[in-house]
């Protein structure tokens, strides 16, 4: 978001659930980070897993996107060496760079407070938030799903149906993937 509201010079919200700032490929990538960054130790290594990881990673997340949603919330098909418009050698750049930086600043803090995983009240919390990330996904991924259905005039099934319609009108969730374009 940062990136692109300096891009843009105007405010850019970006989210990929309906409740709260979440962003499922950055969320994705900060786990793979995790995995595999921390094990690596030079700087180098650490740029070029994560222009591929980063890559991979953000690759997948547009092509599941497409298949379960027929929708798109990113194209690099103008920019130079992309692969199939999902990622290109910039965007595999950028995530290299956040990979030097998880490296370097992210990871070292991480290890310190890493004695705080075992409070209770961490736990708890860990717990409560586990939770509610499980019903943003569904309930996310519920929605879109009954706005594609709605695209197609299809009528609600049940009364599932009638709450999503309701609750996630197209003009709701179209404020909210404000980037999504969909595949004709």
């Amino acid at each position: 978001m940062i990136y692109a509201t300096v891009y843009t010079r105007a405010l850019v919200i970006r989210q990929g659930l309906i409740y709260g700032p979440f962003v499922q490929v950055y969320g994705m990538g900060a786990v793979a980070y995790y995995l595999l960054i921390t094990k690596i130790k030079e700087p180098r290594e650490a740029f070029f897993a994560g222009m591929i990881m980063g890559g991979i990673v953000e690759y997948l997340c547009s092509f599941f996107q497409e298949i379960f949603f027929g929708t798109i919330s990113w194209d690099y098909s103008q920019m130079f060496f992309n692969l199939n418009g999902r990622t290109s050698l910039l965007y595999c750049v950028y995530w290299g760079i956040i990979a030097i930086a998880f490296l370097k600043i992210i990871y070292p803090w991480l290890e310190k407070i890493e004695p705080l995983i075992y409070k209770k009240s961490v736990r708890i919390f860990t717990l409560f938030f586990m939770i509610f990330m499980t019903f943003d996904i569904a309930i996310s991924c519920m929605a879109v799903a009954r706005q594609q259905e709605r695209h197609k005039n299809l009528e609600p099934k049940n009364q599932i149906d009638v709450f999503l319609d309701k609750a996630y009108p197209d003009e709701y969730l179209d404020m909210i993937y404000n980037n999504k374009r969909e595949i004709n």
